[in-house]
């Protein structure tokens, strides 16, 4: 019998289905087709390959008592590397992590744009931490990719410095704060002003982000101006303060569809909307998700079963453990830890 409350599930799945389709409307500009697919872009996919690295990390340690998620991730992000045919990498070689069902999903062995910094580490071989964070790096991959790590028991920092460095860091670390207060039941700017008044070990970057955009959004109406002045590039902490900026002028379940549109027309290349539709998918589930463009969402059931299976692992262990068998023979199949 699951474990799972309806609740824990609508968050989830809103999270990774909101950050997916805030990514392709970014891939589009804002300039929402009213026909066809809305493809995914690389942000997208390295996003699916960190909750699918959370996944394998949790069966890791249920079934050989080794906790270090960020390891788990980094093998996935490789996987990730040799489906997209980059030189060097080879799906199932050694330290590119077992095979999974994700590596199969033909959409995500597309080139879809580039992450230089992601690559570069990967070549390196050298995991970042966020006391040695690994290059130079400042991108807002590293905050788009690792929000869903906010439903996970660890730091979204620790992710985003296995490639990152610098503010990216921070950024993500904050990012995964309030993806956790939204997935504890916070309203969407209460949530926000708590990590922005609060920001742990991030000062800098909350007051590079979080701390601008909330002032911004107090002040008055939404701006395109505004918007454009907190997100003029493609440094994680713009992405975060026009994403914010997006929720906090329009944080309501009835105004999700006019704040991704807002939060897309940033001059930062698109993450802030990535950014909102990860946040405001937390905070309202699914089904506050325009529908007409949920449902022809490339990557929709692939973010879908991704984040219910993050949630079932986490309340249920279908691998089973030492005490008891389990309840799906094939969980470990499709996430070998």
């Amino acid at each position: 019998m699951t474990k799972v409350t309806a609740q824990q599930l609508a968050t989830a799945r809103g999270c990774v289905l909101g950050l997916m389709l805030g990514d392709a409307i970014s891939a589009v500009g804002g300039e929402v087709p009213a026909s066809g697919p809305l493809p995914a872009t690389t942000a997208g996919q390295l996003a699916c390959f960190t909750v699918d690295g959370l996944i394998r990390a949790h069966v890791r340690h249920r079934h050989r008592g080794i906790c270090h998620p960020p390891s788990v991730v980094w093998e996935s992000y490789r996987g990730w590397a040799a489906i997209q045919g980059v030189p060097g990498f080879e799906v199932g070689g050694e330290g590119n992590g077992p095979r999974g069902w994700l590596v199969r999903v033909p959409a995500l062995a597309e080139r879809r744009g580039s992450a230089p910094a992601t690559v570069a580490a990967l070549r390196r071989r050298e995991m970042g931490t966020i006391d040695e964070p690994s290059g130079t790096s400042t991108g807002a991959h590293a905050l788009t990719r690792t929000l869903p790590v906010g439903l996970y028991p660890c730091e979204a920092a620790e992710m985003a410095a296995l490639t990152h460095a610098g503010d990216a860091v921070g950024a993500a670390g904050l990012g995964g704060a309030v993806v956790r207060l939204l997935a504890a039941g916070r309203p969407p700017v209460e949530a926000i002003g708590s990590v922005a008044s609060e920001p742990g070990k991030w000062p800098e970057a909350a007051e590079r982000s979080l701390v601008p955009a909330l002032t911004a959004a107090r002040s008055g109406p939404a701006s395109r101006g505004e918007l454009a002045r907190l997100a003029p590039d493609a440094r994680a902490v713009s992405a975060l303060a026009g994403g914010v900026y997006a929720v906090a002028c329009f944080p309501g379940r009835e105004t999700v569809r006019e704040a991704l549109l807002f939060a897309a027309s940033a001059g930062d290349g698109g993450h802030a909307v990535t950014v909102a539709g990860a946040l405001l998918g937390t905070a309202h589930g699914p089904d506050a998700l325009p529908v007409d463009w949920l449902s022809r969402l490339e990557l929709a059931w692939t973010a879908d079963t991704l984040a219910r299976d993050l949630v079932t692992e986490l309340h249920d262990s279908p691998s089973g453990g030492e005490y008891f068998p389990p309840t799906d023979p094939h969980w470990r199949t499709r996430y070998p830890g």
